[in-house]
């Protein structure tokens, strides 16, 4: 399978790769962690990305591209895969068609996890991340077992940058202006489905993987 997932930040789209990847065997492809990866490694991508990085500029659409299509080119990705914040734009979901109708090949379906902006604000601003590990915990649904203390390795839980209200909105206000229009991309093309992304987390994994099963079925 040959899947994008769509969705606001903290719509769950971490939690529904995660469990898609486990079920259907697919490689996930975050462009967020190829972009960090090619950086920290000093690619020729990456030192170019890292320039437009430290001006506080947006990484060209053509560097992400070519960072994506590289990755898509991984043996791991023969049996499928699913792309996780790309494509952000139009040009970039343009070219990604592009890249893979060279193989002849094009994309299975694009699940769009639709939430609330206001839901979003609640999730975001209520997670807590481990200093040390990483590990990510929710002081309403996933508290860990000592407030403030990361059950795997006893590091200290803190509230990232990118979860401060005020970032939150903001970084909704972006995702609005930039990719929402996406939605209607891939609608347009009867590739968009929609996932009601507003209720609980188990209910969302069980509607992901219904809706790929739909797919593979169909196909």
């Amino acid at each position: 399978m040959r899947l994008v997932l769509l969705g606001l930040p903290g719509a769950g789209k971490g939690t529904v790769a995660e469990t898609l990847v486990a079920t259907y065997g697919a490689a996930h492809v975050s462009s967020g962690d190829l972009l960090r990866a090619a950086v920290a490694d000093g690619t020729d991508l990456g030192v170019k990305a890292k320039a437009f990085m430290d001006a506080g500029d947006l990484v060209p659409d053509d560097l992400v591209v070519a960072m994506v299509v590289e990755r898509l080119a991984a043996d791991d990705c023969r049996a499928g895969f699913l792309l996780d914040g790309f494509p952000r734009t139009e040009v970039q979901a343009e070219a990604l068609d592009a890249a893979l109708a060279e193989h002849d090949a094009s994309l299975d379906g694009v699940l769009y996890l639709a939430v609330d902006a206001e839901v979003v604000i609640g999730r975001l601003t209520a997670r807590r991340t481990c200093a040390d590990c990483g590990r990510v915990y929710n002081v309403v649904t996933l508290k860990p077992a000592v407030e403030g203390v990361c059950d795997a390795c006893s590091g200290r839980l803190i509230v990232r940058p990118d979860d401060e209200p005020e970032t939150v909105r903001q970084r909704i206000e972006v995702y609005g202006r930039q990719t929402m229009s996406l939605v209607t991309y891939y609608d347009d093309r009867g590739l968009l489905i929609r996932v009601d992304a507003d209720t609980t987390v188990d209910a969302v994994r069980s509607a992901a993987v219904a809706a790929v099963a739909g797919l593979a079925s169909a196909g």
